[in-house]
C-alpha cells in the first residue's frame, strides 16, 4: 500500500490500483504517471483561449493533452479525457523531446512554446518537468492550464520551471470546492505560490445560483488583490455541459456585471465567453 501525496484526496492504492484522478497508479510499491507521454489532445492555440491576456498576446501554443484530473466537476466540458483513464480513451506516445521538437518547428506559425490543458496536467508533473527543460533549451516557453489543487511540497519545485499558468479559481467558499471534489485552502496556496515564480492569470467560471453572488466574487478578487493588484482575472460566462444540463447558461449582463465588482480590487478583469 502506498499514499499519493500530490493532492488533498491523498489516496490509497494497493498495488496495481489507480487512483480517484484514473492517471496515478501503485505499480510495485512506485506512484506511476499513467499518462507520461502519452497524448490525447493537441492543437495549435492562441495565448488568449488558454486564456492568457497579458502574456505574450497574438502567439501561438502548441497545446497538449492527456487524460485524467483529481475533481469531479459537475459541468466539465472535457469530461471526455479528464474522467478517463488509458484504456477508455485513445493516445498516441509522444516523448518529451518529441513534443519540445514539434512546438520549435511551429516557430514560423507563430508558436513559443507549448501549453499543457485540456485535463489536469499536474498528474504528470514528470513530462512537463522533462518538456520545460527541453522547450527552455529551445528558448520557448511551457504553459500550465491547471485546477492547482495539488499540494506544494509534491510539485512547488515545478513552478519555477513554467513561464505562465492560468489557474481556476472555482469559487470562493469551501462548501462548494467540496462538491467538487476539490479543496479551496489548497488551490488559494497554490496560487499564492505561483504568482511569486511565474506570470499567473486566474480563471472563475460563473455557475448561476452557485458562485455568482456580487459577495463571493468581491471577496475573491480582494484575496487575489492582497498577493498582487495586477493579476488578471477571468470572470467566465458558464455553459451546460457534461452533467449540469438542467441549468441555465449565465447571463451575459451579469458576467459583465460581476467583472465590474472584482475591478473595485484588481487592475486586469476580464470578461469570458460573453
Amino acid at each position: 500500500m502506498i499514499v499519493c501525496g500530490l493532492c488533498p484526496h491523498r489516496c490509497a492504492l494497493r498495488e496495481g490500483q489507480s487512483g480517484l484522478c484514473r492517471a496515478r497508479k501503485n505499480v510495485n510499491g512506485i506512484n506511476v504517471a499513467l499518462n507520461y507521454g502519452r497524448v490525447t489532445s493537441l492543437a495549435l492555440d492562441p495565448v488568449e483561449k488558454k486564456p492568457l491576456m497579458r502574456f505574450h498576446p497574438g502567439a501561438m501554443l502548441l497545446s497538449v493533452g492527456g487524460f485524467g484530473c483529481n475533481m469531479r466537476c459537475f459541468f466539465c466540458q472535457n469530461a471526455g479525457i479528464s474522467f478517463c483513464g488509458p484504456d477508455e480513451v485513445p493516445y498516441e506516445e509522444l516523448q518529451a523531446r518529441e513534443l519540445a521538437d514539434m512546438a520549435a518547428e511551429l516557430a514560423p506559425r507563430g508558436c513559443i512554446g507549448a501549453a499543457f490543458t485540456y485535463n489536469e496536467p499536474l498528474l504528470n508533473h514528470e513530462y512537463i518537468r522533462e518538456c520545460a527543460a527541453l522547450l527552455r533549451e529551445r528558448g520557448m516557453k511551457t504553459v500550465l492550464v491547471t485546477n492547482g489543487c495539488f499540494h506544494l511540497d509534491a510539485v512547488g519545485d515545478l513552478l519555477p520551471l513554467i513561464d505562465a499558468m492560468n489557474v481556476d479559481l472555482k469559487g470562493f467558499t469551501e462548501s462548494w470546492y467540496r462538491r467538487l471534489g476539490g479543496d479551496l485552502p489548497t488551490v488559494k496556496a497554490f496560487i499564492a505560490a505561483a504568482q511569486a515564480v511565474s506570470h499567473v492569470e486566474v480563471t472563475t467560471l460563473v455557475v448561476p445560483g452557485e458562485n455568482d453572488t456580487e459577495e463571493e466574487i468581491a471577496e475573491l478578487a480582494a484575496w487575489l488583490a492582497s498577493l498582487r493588484a495586477d493579476i488578471p482575472l477571468h470572470v467566465t460566462r458558464f455553459f451546460p455541459r457534461h452533467k449540469a444540463q438542467g441549468y441555465a447558461a449565465t447571463d451575459p449582463a451579469a458576467v459583465r456585471r460581476l467583472a465590474e465588482v472584482a475591478r473595485g480590487s484588481l487592475r486586469w478583469v476580464y470578461a469570458g465567453n460573453v
